[in-house]
């Protein structure tokens, strides 16, 4: 950095610092991380730095943001260092404590909706609920509806509650244990989860955000598919019937999660792929009257 006071500015801070980040080699987009970084330290919008790029700092400003951006620089998320992630119309505070929701849950909120009729009075159940995107954003569309958000982690909870009401959104019922252990005989319209469900050899797991994420909101048993398997058995003993299960997976689990749908006699199987066009979300329906004798 220039040691000439007036260059320590907003334009300059920012082409330093996406400088670093590329050179780095962890980030996919040095220029928006600055910026989002940036705009945190001097609690701004990023229309701010663009507007006022000659604008200087305050020191304490500037030091706030060399050491967001010193751990930008080894891989910690954006998401963790700010504290905060967009999702669907919402910002939500998230945590280490808590997976960073990404685009394609919104795509698994987007098909839920679609199920759920405009004036629908259903219960819903989230499971493993995290910072509480999904339950969130389904009970501000669905307001007459009534979800159930479920976390094995305390600390997850209490984010995804904080969240709840921050956004003043209070058609949502939170409840601490794995899976449907707090929901005893309850029974829903629609369950739906984004379960942990990568393979515990994915290489993955060892590259960008995922490095810093909670490894059991992500890893499930020794081939990625013990959640789901768990979800799937057990979501007939509490969805109505016909009621609705969705599922977030990987991108090569495509084939295997519908599979297992099918072996547990669910109907209308099927597979909908992410905007890159992976394998993403597979659903289905349950009726107790097709269970085979």
């Amino acid at each position: 950095m220039t040691n000439n006071p007036e260059d320590i500015n907003i334009k300059n801070i920012l082409l330093e610092a996406e400088t670093q980040l590329h050179n780095a080699g962890l980030c996919e987009h040095p220029q928006l991380d600055a910026e989002v970084l940036l705009a945190h330290a001097l609690g701004q919008t990023r229309t701010f730095l663009r507007t006022w790029p000659e604008r200087v700092p305050e020191l304490a400003h500037l030091a706030q943001f060399q050491t967001l951006l010193a751990r930008r620089c080894l891989g910690e998320p954006v998401a963790y260092l700010t504290g905060k992630r967009d999702f669907w119309d919402m910002t939500l505070t998230v945590s280490p404590d808590t997976l960073i929701p990404r685009p394609e849950t919104e795509y698994l909120v987007e098909l839920a909706l679609a199920r759920i009729p405009p004036d629908a009075t259903w219960h819903i159940a989230d499971l493993g609920t995290g910072s509480g995107a999904i339950a969130l954003a389904i009970a501000r569309e669905r307001p007459h509806c009534q979800i159930v958000a479920t976390d094995i982690s305390p600390a997850a909870l209490a984010i995804a509650r904080n969240n709840a009401t921050r956004l003043k959104i209070d058609n949502i019922r939170f409840a601490e244990g794995r899976w449907y252990e707090p929901l005893a005989s309850e029974r829903f319209e629609m369950i739906i989860s984004n379960p942990p469900y990568v393979h515990p050899d994915d290489p993955h797991l060892q590259q960008g955000d995922l490095r810093f994420e909670p490894l059991t909101a992500l890893q499930s048993g020794p081939d990625g598919l013990a959640d789901i398997r768990t979800i799937c058995t057990k979501a007939r003993q509490h969805l109505c019937s016909p009621g609705w299960l969705l599922l977030e997976h990987g991108y090569d689990q495509g084939n295997t999660v519908p599979a297992i749908l099918h072996r547990l006699d669910y109907q209308q199987v099927q597979t909908e792929k992410d905007l890159a066009q992976n394998d993403r979300v597979s659903l289905g329906t349950w009726a107790a009257s097709v269970q085979k004798t």
